[in-house]
């Protein structure tokens, strides 16, 4: 017998790019709950059953997670991000760490050769907003800012493909930095990141690469 995928309604195809673009576009940030179901079909003017087949199918395809008694969350922004977090959600920590530093020193080493004055701005503020969201105490908010502030850093690199794989890595490698934070900032765990602004500044790459991979080996998970 020949199976047969099921066919979708285009209706439901453009609800599913309508959601798409706002997961993709960052509206719904990764770890936001979306509307509700209710509110989705006063927005978009449609069937409850279309937006329901739209949100399946954008759960399949690993960018939502749908969460019995508590809503639907953005789990990536594509879905290549989907499959990264699938793929990799039970992985050593120890061996996302390995692969973060490599990446991550990379990107570092040659965004101390590329960086413009904007990519120094961004970076400045990214940094800035990383220290305050670790005094602000919320291990969540700490996790995000930290994420951003390293994505700067590979944005800096000025490589698309390195920017696009380190992006669809990015619940994979902020799962990690959550387990490493654990449930409570505490000050003598904190981990400046500094220096790797610093050496980008000075246009170091060797420095900016032995900052960038040092500062992953030293935030040992918590206890």
């Amino acid at each position: 017998m020949t199976l047969s995928s099921p066919r979708r309604t285009p209706l439901a195809d453009q609800v599913i790019a309508q959601l798409r673009a706002q997961i993709t576009s960052g509206e719904w940030p990764v770890g936001s709950r979306i509307p509700t179901e209710a509110a989705l079909v006063e927005q978009l003017g449609v069937a409850r059953n279309t937006v329901r087949e739209a949100v399946r199918a954008l759960a399949h395809n690993g960018l939502l997670d749908i969460r019995q008694g508590s809503g639907t969350y953005v789990l990536a922004t594509s879905e290549l991000a989907g499959v990264m977090h699938r793929r990799f959600s039970d992985a050593e920590p120890s061996q996302v760490a390995e692969l973060r530093s490599l990446l991550e020193a990379s990107a570092a080493a040659l965004a101390a050769g590329r960086r413009t004055e904007r990519d120094l701005v961004l970076l400045e503020t990214a940094l800035a907003r990383r220290e305050e969201a670790w005094f602000g105490g919320d291990p969540e908010v700490f996790v995000q800012a930290d994420a951003a502030f390293h994505q700067a850093v590979v944005a800096a690199a000025h490589n698309d493909v390195l920017a696009a794989l380190y992006a669809d890595l990015g619940e994979v490698t902020r799962d990690q930095l959550r387990q490493d934070v654990g449930p409570v900032l505490s000050p003598e765990r904190y981990v400046g990141h500094d220096r790797i602004l610093d050496a980008i500044q000075r246009q170091d790459g060797e420095e900016a690469s032995r900052e960038a991979s040092s500062v992953i080996r030293n935030c040992a998970p918590a206890d």
